[in-house]
């Protein structure tokens, strides 16, 4: 089998992270939960990731917020990170 060198892979439009950002933006200002993580330190670093645009579905930085918080419903804990669009309308 010989290899094909034909450059780097396309880069996909509709990752995870690519469709939710395109969700809050179809809901500006309003928060929704986008993720559950195993702990509040791993929500939290989500978080962080959103606020600052360290992934490119999230840019420019500052155009979302996240906050991470630990909910307790019905005895069942979770680590959930919310987020909003505040960028203006789209």
């Amino acid at each position: 089998m010989a290899v094909d060198f034909i450059g780097p892979p396309p880069r996909s439009k509709n990752t995870k992270h690519s469709l939710i950002a395109s969700e809050l933006q179809s809901h500006p200002e309003s928060w929704g939960v986008v993720q559950k993580s195993a702990n509040i330190a791993r929500a939290s670093s989500a978080a962080q990731a959103i606020r600052r645009g360290r992934l490119s579905a999230y840019l420019p930085a500052g155009t979302f917020e996240a906050v991470a918080r630990t909910v307790v419903e019905h005895g069942v804990v979770e680590h959930r990170v919310y987020a909003r669009y505040v960028g203006g309308a789209k």
